[in-house]
Order: C-alpha cells, then structure tokens, then sequence
C-alpha cells in the first residue's frame, strides 16, 4: 500500500482492516456464552468442564496481548496482523472439527493468541496516522474500535445462538474462517508496508525482545489465572509461583536496557496504572453479566440459547447507540461516571428477576447495561491513548486487553461460586450482590480520579521517573 501524501486527514482505507480484526476476540469471547449448555450436552461435559473453554482463550489472551503488543512496537503491525489473522482461520477450522473437548480447548487457545494481534496493531496505526497528519484527536477512530471492541461483545450472544439454531455449536468455530479471510485481504491489500510506517512516523523504535522478561510476565500471569480460576487452599503452591515470578519480573525489567515492561515509567504514571485498575472492575462486571446472567436466563429463566442470544439484543442497540453519539467527545470522566453509576443501577437490577419474572423486566435489566457496556470501555481507551508511553503503545494497549480478562478471570471465578451446580435464582441474586460493590469500586475511583480531566499533545511522552536512565529518556521525545 502506497501511502497518501500528508493532508490533514486520517486514511480511512485503514479503518476496515482494522475494526474487522478487532472484534474477532470480542465475538469469539461472546459467541461461547450460550454455547456452553449445547457443547457440554453434545460431548458428555459437564460445567466445571465446558468452563475451560471460556478459561482457555482468556488465558492465552490475557498473557499474548501484551507480548504481541510489544512484537508489534517492534516490527510494526502490517505482518503481526496477518499472522494472527491467519491463525484464527485455522484455529477455526480446528474447532469446527474437533473431536472432543480437549482438542476444542486446543483450538480456543490457538484463537485467543491469533486474536491478539489486531487491537495493539490498531492502535498503533492510529498513533502513527496521528503524528503523520499533525491530528490531536482521533476521537471518530478510536470511537469505531470502542464499537468493534465493546459493542460486538454484546451481540456476539445473539449472533451464536442464531448460528447454534442454524446449523449447531460448531458454526461458532467455523464463522472464523470468512473472517479471517477478509482480514487477509483487507489487510494485505491496505495496511502500509512496516517499513513505510516507520519511515512516516519517523520513530526511534528499539529493536530489542526481552525474551526473559516476557517469559517471566508469562509464569507470573498463568499462575495467577489458574488460581483465579480454582481458588482453594490446596492450590497455594501457585501464590508462591506468583510470588517469586512476578519479583524476578520486576527486578529484570529495572535492569534491562529495553525491558518488556517499562516498571520504572510505569510505576511513574498513575493514572495509566488507574485506568488498568478501571479496566479490571468494569469488565469483572461485564463478563460476569453476560456468561453469568445468560446462563440463568437459560437455567432459571428456561430460554433456549437463541432466545436467550434474543433477549440480549437490545443491551447491543442501546450500546452501539450510546457509543456513536458520545463517541466523538473527549471527554472521558463523564463518561466513566455515568457508565458507572448506571453499571451500580444494574447490579442492583438483577435483584430484582426470579424465575417467573416477566420479560419486560428482563430486557429492562438489559436496556440499562448496555449504557455502560458503550460508555466505560470507550473511556477507557481514550485514556490509555492519551497517558501511554508512544514509543510503547502497542505494549500497552496490550496490558489493557490483559486486564480486561483479569477481570474476566475474575467474572468466571464469581459464576463458578455463584452457580455450583446450575444457574438458578439463588445464585444469581449472590452474584448480583458481589458485582454491586465492585461496580461502586469503579464509580468511587472515576468520581476520584482528577488525573481524566487533562490531555497530553501528541507526540509526547509520559513523564519519566528520577530512575529512568539518560538513555531512554532521549529515546521518547
């Protein structure tokens, strides 16, 4: 792709390539929730099992994003991209054959790792179509990820459940294959050459791989989900996993000349390390709402999967909606302040549905999440583009897709304990109560947070801490 001449405007040619390969994670995470009942019945699987599919791409995700992010600071996002796309087509093939559960969990992790690429890759285009217009707000584009990103989340149930009443679970796998392949296209045939990137954005890119440093945040994180996963005093061998990785990550990265993770600027720049906080709470109420609260519409309230995918149609309405009239305005802590107070309004909700509830109050609950669900993840991201480190935003943007599925870790622990044995209305009302005082975590630090309210001119860099050596200073401009 040869690249337009400098005008003032970004290449709008980029945005298809891009929107399309960020939201193969989000629908691939979706898609699942109301295809766990049909998968689990088709192979003899009971729940504590069939979870492992939700686990496993979590797990590959929340430790790949940050590491292809980084893969992507470093050789640019044309051909991170496009591998990654490729492996979703043939993680998709993989599971629409596969023969049991172990080899679908199999292919859950070759999509969580393929589906990687696509958000840092994004946004990395967009700092670099930024710098190479002189644009300060590329408000529009980082609206129509947010809508990639958080809104397809919201369809992806329905999408599943019609494609289940279609042709069965399988078809969940096998979507992938055309997407992947459009993203091949669309991508070979318009995203800028990584040299040519490099070139306009006339960056000083490091050209180090902190393998160490990568493998240590990979011990640190995997034992850390595990133990999010099964939390029990039997498994506190991994808490000493945790411990002893997550030092060595620390001390490695204070001393390494191009660490993986930047610990002393990261360390020095509070509000990008409260927007990963944010990113945590709210989406530990997200995925704990959409895998918990469509399991019991299932259960407890006995819809099928297509008519439970139905009932979370208009949470997608509201959400798009939300995101494209709010989309193109700056401001973030509004945003995070409404989004949280309506996220608090709807814990509470779900206190209110019993098993004969009437459908009205059902899609009532529903309506007032998808607010949220369109206003708390655009927030967030516009945060992070104005607080991280340019020179490390890939990395970083990749560190919020992790704490995203922290928090989903955190979302499948809570189902678990909530439902045992089946999702009844028990269960849910024990859930709602925990998701009500993490969601009030989240509006108590937005009401709190002054740091939202200022903005950093593009091209700069996050303010570096007394222990960031010479070296690197001169390297962020």
């Amino acid at each position: 792709m040869t690249r337009p001449p400098s005008s003032g405007r970004f290449d709008r040619r980029l945005v298809a390539p891009m929107v399309l390969g960020s939201v193969l994670n989000p629908v691939n995470s979706s898609m699942l929730a109301v295809a766990l009942v049909p998968i689990g019945l088709a192979l003899d699987a009971p729940p504590s099992e069939t979870i492992w599919l939700v686990s496993a791409l979590y797990l590959a995700t929340a430790v790949g994003q940050p590491v292809v992010g980084r893969l992507v600071d470093l050789h640019g996002p044309r051909r991170l991209y496009l591998a990654g796309t490729a492996l979703v087509g043939l993680a998709g093939i993989l599971g629409a054959l596969a023969p049991s559960l172990g080899v679908l969990v199999l292919a859950r992790v070759l999509l969580g790792i393929g589906t990687c690429a696509a958000y840092p890759a994004s946004m990395v285009l967009i700092r670099s179509e930024s710098v190479r217009t002189g644009t300060d707000s590329p408000a529009g584009v980082l609206a129509a990820l947010s809508v990639a990103n958080q809104t397809v989340a919201v369809i992806g149930p329905t999408l599943g459940g019609l494609l289940i009443g279609l042709g069965g679970w399988r078809t969940i796998f096998i979507v992938n294959v055309p997407l992947a392949i459009t993203c091949l296209v669309l991508g070979s045939l318009r995203l800028p050459r990584d040299e040519q990137l490099h070139r306009d954005a006339d960056a000083t890119r490091p050209r180090g791989l902190d393998v160490a440093g990568m493998v240590l945040f990979a011990v640190t994180l995997t034992a850390l989900l595990l133990f999010l996963m099964e939390p029990a005093v039997t498994h506190w061998p991994l808490l000493l996993v945790i411990a002893v990785a997550g030092a060595g990550l620390v001390v490695r990265e204070r001393r390494a000349d191009d660490p993986f993770i930047d610990v002393r600027v990261l360390a020095g720049n509070g509000p990008l390390l409260a927007t990963y906080v944010r990113q945590l709470l709210a989406f530990t109420v997200s995925y704990a709402f959409l895998y918990g609260f469509t399991q019991w519409l299932e259960q407890g309230r006995g819809l099928s999967a297509t008519g439970a995918g139905l009932a979370l149609l208009p949470m997608f309405v509201v959400a798009i909606t939300v995101t494209s009239v709010f989309g193109r305005r700056e401001q973030v802590r509004g945003k995070l302040l409404v989004g949280g107070a309506l996220q608090v309004l709807a814990c509470l909700g779900l206190l209110l549905l019993h098993d004969d509830s009437p459908l009205w109050l059902v899609v009532a609950v529903v309506v007032v999440v998808g607010v949220p669900q369109g206003l708390i993840g655009l927030a967030n991201q516009t945060a992070l583009y104005r607080q991280a480190d340019p020179d490390r935003l890939g990395s970083s943007a990749g560190l919020l897709r992790t704490f995203m599925y922290l928090g989903a870790m955190l979302a499948a622990a809570a189902n678990a304990a909530a439902f045992p044995d089946r999702a009844d209305t028990a269960g849910l009302h024990g859930l709602a109560v925990v998701l009500t005082v993490v969601a009030v975590l989240l509006l108590l630090m937005s009401a709190l947070d002054r740091s939202l309210g200022r903005r950093r001119p593009t091209g700069s860099s996050v303010p570096s801490t007394p222990a960031t050596s010479p070296t690197r200073e001169a390297s962020h401009p």
